[in-house]
C-alpha cells in the first residue's frame, strides 16, 4: 500500500495551500475523511475542461490549487494528493467516455465524440477500493441539468447515466485501470490517437 501513499510532482501534499484544505476535512474515521475529501475538490475546484491545453503542467494537484479550476484528471489527482495527506490509500483511474451533453465548443476543439482519459479516483476505505469522480462540481450539474454524483464512501459513485429530465448523457466506453503514479506517456498515447490535431504535450514535469 505505500505506493498509494507516496508524495510526488502529480499528487503533491506538499503544496503551500494543502494545509488550509487539510483543516477543512471532517471526520475521524477514514471513511467520513475520504468522503469529506471528495465533496471538497468536487465542489471547491470548478470543472473546466479547456484547461488540459495546458498540457503537463495541468495534470497536476498543484495545477487545481493555483488555478481553483480544472478538468478530471486534476482534479482526480488533488482528491489523491489530500487522500494521501490523511493516510487514506488513493490512486488514478482512466476511462474512456462518451458525453451525450457535450457543448458545440468542446466538441469543435476535441473534433471527437470521445472523451479520453476521463479519470476517477479509488480510495482504499476500511479494507475496499471505492471508486468516484470529483469532476463536476454542483454548480455545473445544476446549470446543466444533471443530479451532482453524492460519494458515501462504501458505494462506487461513477455514472451520470441520465440527465434529470431522463436524456442520456454519459457512457463509460473503456476502463483502462488504475495507477499509483501519473502514466504520462499512455496519457499522451491516448490523445494523440484521439486529439492529433490539438498537439497536447503530456510528457514528465521535469
Amino acid at each position: 500500500m505505500k505506493q498509494y501513499l507516496q508524495n510526488d510532482a502529480f499528487f503533491n501534499h506538499k503544496h503551500n495551500e494543502i494545509n488550509s484544505w487539510l483543516k477543512k476535512v471532517k471526520g475521524n474515521d477514514e471513511r467520513t475523511k475520504a468522503v469529506s475529501i471528495y465533496y471538497l475538490v468536487r465542489d471547491g475546484i470548478k470543472y473546466d475542461p479547456f484547461t488540459l491545453l495546458d498540457g503537463v503542467k495541468s495534470l497536476s494537484s498543484d495545477y487545481c490549487l493555483n488555478n481553483k479550476a480544472a478538468y478530471c484528471i486534476p482534479k482526480a489527482s488533488l482528491q489523491i494528493a489530500l487522500s494521501r495527506a490523511c493516510d487514506i490509500p488513493a490512486r488514478l483511474g482512466l476511462a474512456d467516455v462518451r458525453n451525450h451533453l457535450s457543448t458545440p465548443k468542446l466538441d469543435e476543439l476535441l473534433k471527437n465524440e470521445v472523451f479520453t482519459m476521463h479519470a476517477y479516483v479509488e480510495q482504499f476505505i476500511e479494507g475496499e477500493w471505492v471508486k468516484s469522480t470529483p469532476a463536476f462540481n454542483k454548480e455545473l450539474c445544476d446549470l446543466v441539468k444533471i443530479k451532482p454524483l453524492d460519494f458515501d464512501g462504501v458505494n462506487h459513485s461513477l455514472f451520470h447515466q441520465f440527465t434529470t429530465d431522463g436524456k442520456k448523457h454519459m457512457e463509460y466506453l473503456k476502463d483502462h485501470g488504475q495507477y499509483a503514479v501519473m502514466p504520462t506517456a499512455f496519457i499522451n498515447q491516448n490523445c494523440e490517437l484521439y486529439y492529433p490535431h490539438l498537439k497536447l504535450n503530456f510528457s514528465n514535469i521535469e
